[in-house]
């Protein structure tokens, strides 16, 4: 039985708790189906300016200061994030101020002002933000991988968005996002922890007369059909690469094999990956490998930070990891130690009330269902040997591979003979 509750208001706004009654906190969510992915080429990039203008103002609490100590007189925390299908909005605070939480999330949400200068001032602080994702490898070059894998469709641009859409945006820029995809139906509010009494006619008290209409959804994204790899060339003393292929959505029948196939090829010190690429040839000081899928596609894939000199053997150290692992079906041994590792962080999740409920809402959120973390365990515990080995041949066929590259190289195709080995 999951721990799990969900209630609907009329207006379609979904409520998800998961009470915990030995917690001391409690941690309020509002999760929307809403991300970069829903964004057009003039508007890329809104959805996360967005997210920094809702903590600017309201006609409440009129300024960044005032939004901030509110939550700092109740010794909580807030943030939020963006995603490509979600954007998330959170308080974790003592259980006893879970109203407070709530009032504050609520009131940035339907009452932020938007003022033009305060959009004007942080433009500048969302290109310096800019400026620090392209110039930090690590994280830029999952935008480049995606980019390659999807191409120009909201799937393959960056959350971040681009320079001259940011310095084009205005109010009204942010505010038909927002009348578009900001709907009761396309929101849940989450609270774990020690709830306590009455948060359902809190969250109807402030929330319950929002007016709801039809969104529509995001155009399905279209895998990208040329081009194999891709180089963004920088001057540095480390490359970066990203390497792997097309995938499955988050839904799949297969997601369960998946997860322990990505474990086994690159979640922890003892995986494949590292063992081979660090710890037996030393070609990278961090490699790991993972799948991650969205609502219709998905990618499985390694990444790494190598030796500019020795990358021609890191990337083909890679690829063969990958080839191999699809060839030879996992041993017993293996499988559960993936399989007991999956489990493990999943549980270690659950642990705290925070992360319950982003697990919750992920569910809730982009799958429309009633999260329940033991089918989760029970969806791992059914995976064989064979399951992953059929999910591996299947994704990891001739041809099949990407490979995106960051570092002081302009030619791709020196790279292609790798892949195949």
């Amino acid at each position: 039985m999951t721990i799990f509750q969900r209630n609907t208001l009329d207006n379609g706004l979904r409520v998800l708790t998961a009470d915990l009654p030995y917690a001391q906190s409690v941690a309020v969510l509002v999760m929307l189906a809403a991300g970069s992915r829903y964004e057009t080429p003039k508007t890329s990039g809104i959805a996360h300016f967005s997210e920094h203008m809702f903590f600017k103002g309201t006609d409440r609490r009129p300024t960044a200061k005032e939004i901030a100590g509110a939550i700092d007189a109740i010794g909580g925390e807030f943030n939020a994030f963006t995603g490509k299908e979600n954007t998330t909005y959170y308080v974790k605070c003592a259980a006893e101020h879970r109203d407070v939480a709530l009032d504050v999330l609520v009131d940035m949400l339907r009452n932020s002002r938007f003022p033009a200068d305060e959009i004007e001032r942080e433009k500048g602080v969302i290109v310096e933000e800019m400026n620090m994702y392209y110039d930090t490898p690590r994280d830029f070059i999952g935008g480049v991988y995606e980019q390659l894998l999807w191409g120009d469709q909201p799937l393959g641009w960056d959350i971040i968005g681009r320079k001259e859409t940011i310095r084009d945006a205005t109010r009204d820029t942010f505010m038909g996002y927002l009348d578009r995809w900001y709907k009761p139906s396309r929101m849940v509010v989450g609270i774990a922890g020690r709830i306590g009494d009455g948060a359902l006619d809190k969250v109807q008290e402030l929330l319950g007369d929002l007016t709801d209409a039809d969104t529509g959804e995001p155009e399905r994204a279209a895998a990208r059909a040329n081009g194999r790899v891709v180089v963004h060339t920088k001057q540095s003393e480390q490359a970066h690469v990203s390497l792997g292929v097309h995938s499955i959505p988050l839904d799949h029948p297969d997601r369960y094999a998946l997860q322990l196939l990505a474990t086994a090829l690159g979640g922890g010190m003892s995986s494949r990956l590292f063992s081979e690429v660090r710890e037996r040839r030393g070609l990278a000081y961090y490699v790991y490998g993972l799948n991650h899928s969205y609502t219709d596609a998905g990618t499985l894939y390694a990444q790494a930070g190598v030796d500019i000199a020795r990358i021609d053997d890191a990337v083909s150290t890679i690829a063969a990891e990958l080839r191999k692992i699809a060839a030879e079906p996992l041993g017993a041994e293996e499988l559960e130690k993936a399989r007991n590792f999956a489990k493990g962080r999943f549980v270690l999740q659950l642990e705290s009330p925070q992360g319950l409920m982003m697990f919750g809402l992920r569910r809730e959120v982009l799958e429309q269902r009633l999260p329940d973390p033991d089918e989760v365990l029970r969806g791992l515990d059914a995976v064989t040997s064979d399951d992953v080995a059929r999910v591996a041949t299947e994704l990891i066929g001739p041809d099949r591979l990407r490979l995106a590259v960051i570092g002081p190289f302009d030619d791709a195709s020196r790279f292609e003979p790798l892949l195949d080995g």
